[in-house]
């Protein structure tokens, strides 16, 4: 048991960090503001501003986590459970698609001379986020294709809430690290190329998650 428990623990904190990268990483309207701000105020001030994005992050993925825990309680058949993993690895692949296709820089806007306080890039990224419930659809596809609700498991779901908020800082933080060494050279095309990029690794992704899914409830009929 206390083998298991760990195991447990470690495979929760794995995907956690893998959850609060995915739900990070596309250029969004914070992201274009993380880069904005980094580029404009300096690379804390871009880092502040997803600090923000990130407890913004937590908001939604807490309230996604309960009602999937709801959910999933009254879904205890295990093939219920693999369409319901079916169903998010088609919502991710489709956000990857529309992610690789859109172009964030084209209602982009350079952000004057004014600083501002940490304080208050912080806040503002908070509820730019925190304006987008649309986000809740790519948590439920995540949580899904992961199986990351574990109902009755407090302590591990706690943990793996942390690791979503470690993933997410780990993303603020290289992005900002990257366009802070890359400022000299970096342009709309390089926000462009990222976003591609992003969309790109998403559908991947999602793809053989979906073909390991599809291949596991062929597996149980025969």
């Amino acid at each position: 048991m206390p083998f298991e428990f760990h195991i447990n623990i470690l495979d929760t904190i794995f995907k956690g960090l893998v959850i609060g990268i995915l739900a990070s990483a596309p250029m969004g309207p914070v992201g274009i503001l993380c880069v904005q701000r980094t580029l404009n105020k300096g690379r804390w001030y871009g880092f502040v501003t997803g600090l923000g994005a990130t407890a913004s992050d937590l908001f939604y993925a807490l309230v996604t986590g309960v009602g999937m825990s709801f959910v999933m309680d009254l879904v205890s058949n295990a093939q219920n459970r693999f369409f319901l993993q079916i169903t998010g690895s088609i919502m991710l692949l489709i956000f990857g698609i529309i992610s690789f296709r859109s172009n964030p820089t084209k209602n982009m806007h350079h952000s004057g001379l004014t600083k501002g306080t940490y304080l208050h890039n912080g806040v503002t990224a908070f509820l730019v986020t925190l304006s987008n419930p649309l986000i809740i659809l790519l948590f439920m596809a995540i949580f899904a294709q992961l199986a990351f609700i574990i109902p009755g498991h407090p302590v591990e779901m706690c943990i793996g809430y942390l690791s979503i908020v470690g993933g997410a800082l780990l993303w603020w933080y290289g992005l900002t690290w990257l366009i802070d060494k890359l400022k000299n050279i970096f342009e709309d095309y390089g926000i462009v190329l990222i976003n591609k990029i992003i969309g790109s690794v998403v559908i991947v992704f999602s793809l053989i998650v979906l073909f390991g899914t599809v291949f596991n409830l062929f597996t149980i009929h025969y």
